[in-house]
């Protein structure tokens, strides 16, 4: 019967078991195992606890990645250990005598399930699955391979230092694993494989922390990378307390180490992958991969015929595919030499040539200022338009950038500051020579279209105004910018052809737009109260005028009716004078008789001549006049 793999049945070996060396020190080993299990323990605890103390002050640092690492790499290394702990305390109970069954009495539902689940998955299964899932968390949790180069100062000698003695002391301690035989103690060949994995995540972490300083940076990658170990085996552990479940447990029946790890065991000098698979077949199925002639004949050809398949993988990486939306410029020895068009292309093998993929008619559109902001999600074409629709003043836009322009009050020259959207369409000119400056004189073009940008913006607004700036067309004014920033590039020869320029919004910044609203009301309403009062004092201004040139004009008009009264009464008394010299008392009679005649011409009068009757005089009737046009006299005959 072997040694490795083999279980023993206490009702069928029973008396047999005393002689097998591994159940003789069965208590021996259990105690060993006991204090070496308190000792990394509490090493594993005090450097978890620290790096979660570190992470609070420091979470940038090499400090918390570095310890939380070598936490985890103890952390397995005490599963395996405690697994190992469980076999050899089985095996020193089982050579004493065994103990007389009781009955057990009648207890609750939920003591029989957890008394029914206790036997079932067993206390060995629970702690290796808590241990390796707490050391996966805790390796995912601080995993972060963006952490930035800091110095670290004399702590990190120190620390380097008690990282080199632990790992000597775990060295020293795995040597005395391997030294055991399988017949004496089978779980010490498998736990020095997990004090492998902890002796190196102790020692690449000394490294890291001595090559630490503030201009290199792979020392703080490969601290993070260094958890891909304890991870991996920590998975392995949780798949086979998984995976243990599904196999009864046999109180009677010796127990096997569980916290075996395929991964550890590769760790080994010269490696060899394939041994564990070829001793498990061999034992299990009585299969010997050596005395098959095929895996034989694979073993032998499988060094030219690598070299022949790398060979002809090498000769093939000098054909280069490119893609119908792109160009290749071809670099023979490091020289450009050609461009490539979209299709299938034949030259040297790397590294002595090479195709850069260069785009052909891409377009991509450009802002001068992009925020950290994640991406707008895209919005339903049925529903509300998104936020970043929006370009109401008062409101932050993710592409928005600050620019000081110019600024006039009175006689007095100020400063303001005007917040824009400027968009550029753009894409790397289709010609070879346009290919070849975008790729070879500048290094980020977005990048150089953002600082030429800027630059041509911060020329051109400095001497406009904000009234200027939002009275003025848009188009031209996008014109003007896409011209400038396309001259500058062409200067730069960078290659990059400006398909379209675009600005978006120009406006003051949204903290002061509420405020500008007030200051464009104020001076609205300012002009407004202006205009008023100067239209009521032009109203005032010309009733007067009114008022004056018509009393002017009354008075003119009076005066010259009165001259042409006075001018026309002096050419009477003139015209009169001479009609009585000429006609003398005829021109009196006549007038008499014209003023009497318009005197009378109104009233009713029978005018009778007294020369009709000799012996009479004129008689007047007066029966037409009514009272009180005459006084009232005596009835009698009037001559």
């Amino acid at each position: 019967m072997g040694v490795l793999g083999m279980q023993v049945d206490l009702e069928a070996d029973g008396a047999s078991v005393q002689g097998l060396p591994r159940f003789q020190q069965g208590q021996f080993h259990a105690r060993r195992l006991r204090l070496a299990g308190i000792s990394l323990t509490s090493l594993a605890v005090c450097g978890w606890v620290l790096a979660l103390f570190v992470a609070l002050f420091a979470p940038l640092s090499i400090w918390p990645v570095v310890l939380i690492n070598c936490a985890c790499a103890l952390m397995l290394l005490v599963a395996g250990l405690q697994s190992a702990w469980w076999v050899a305390d089985w095996r020193a109970q089982a050579l004493e005598a065994p103990a007389v069954e009781t009955p057990v009495e009648d207890t609750g539902r939920y003591a029989r399930v957890v008394e029914r689940l206790g036997q079932q998955i067993g206390a060995p299964v629970m702690w290796l699955g808590g241990w390796s899932l707490l050391a996966l968390v805790s390796i995912v949790e601080f995993w972060n391979l963006a952490l930035p180069a800091a110095p670290v100062g004399q702590s990190a000698s120190i620390g380097a230092a008690l990282a080199l003695a632990l790992a000597f002391g775990l060295l020293v301690f795995e040597r005395r694993l391997a030294q055991e035989t399988a017949a004496q103690w089978p779980e010490a060949l498998q736990l020095a494989p997990l004090s492998r994995v902890a002796i190196i995540s102790l020692v690449l972490s000394a490294i890291c922390l001595l090559f630490a300083d503030p201009e290199s940076v792979w020392p703080l990658r490969l601290a993070v990378l260094i958890g891909l170990l304890p991870a991996l085996v920590a998975v392995e552990f949780l798949l086979r307390a998984v995976l243990s479940l599904f196999s009864p447990r046999q109180p009677r029946v010796e127990p096997r180490l569980m916290a075996q790890s395929f991964i550890a065991g590769l760790l080994r000098w010269p490696p060899q992958p394939l041994l564990a698979l070829q001793h498990e077949l061999h034992n299990r199925f009585g299969i010997d991969l050596r005395q098959i002639w095929a895996f034989t004949y694979m073993r032998r050809a499988f060094l030219p015929v690598l070299l022949v398949v790398l060979a002809v993988g090498w000769a093939l990486t000098g054909v280069h595919e490119v893609a119908l939306q792109g160009r290749g410029i071809y670099e023979r020895f490091g020289k450009p030499v050609d461009v490539f068009g979209p299709g299938l292309h034949v030259g040297l093998p790397w590294p002595l040539g090479r195709v850069i993929r260069v785009e052909n008619g891409v377009v991509h559109e450009l802002a001068t200022s992009v925020s950290d902001a994640a991406a707008p999600e895209l919005a339903p074409a049925e529903g509300p338009p998104p936020l970043v629709a929006n370009r109401l003043w008062d409101a932050s836009h993710v592409n928005d950038k600050s620019q000081v322009i110019a600024s006039s009050s009175g006689d007095k020259q100020s400063f303001q500051i005007v917040n824009m959207d400027v968009r550029f369409v753009y894409r790397i000119g289709l010609t070879d020579q346009a290919a070849l400056a975008a790729t070879y004189h500048s290094a980020d073009v977005p990048t150089l279209i953002r600082s030429t940008a800027s630059r041509i913006l911060v020329h051109d607004f400095a001497s406009r105004t904000l009234d200027e700036l939002l009275g003025e067309q848009r188009t031209r004014l996008a014109d003007e910018i896409g011209r400038a920033v396309q001259a500058d590039l062409h200067a730069l020869d960078s290659g990059v052809e400006i398909l379209a320029t675009v600005v978006e919004a120009i406006h003051p910044p949204a903290g002061a737009a509420n405020a500008y609203h007030g200051v464009q009301a104020a001076q609205i309403g300012a002009q407004a109260l202006i205009a008023r009062e100067r239209g009521a004092a032009s109203e005032q201004t010309n009733h007067a005028l009114l008022q004056a040139s018509m009393a002017r004009d009354q008075a003119t008009a009076t005066a010259r009716e009165v001259s042409a009264g006075a001018q026309a009464a002096d050419l009477r008394f003139a015209a009169e004078q001479k009609a009585y010299a000429t006609a003398g008392k005829a021109f009196v009679l006549e007038q008499y008789l014209g003023q009497l005649a318009q005197g009378l011409a109104h009233a009713k009068l029978l005018i009778l001549d007294h020369r009709l009757g000799a012996d009479g005089a004129p008689t007047i009737d007066l029966r037409s006049f009514t009272l009180p046009a005459d006084p009232p006299v005596p009835r009698k005959a009037v001559q």
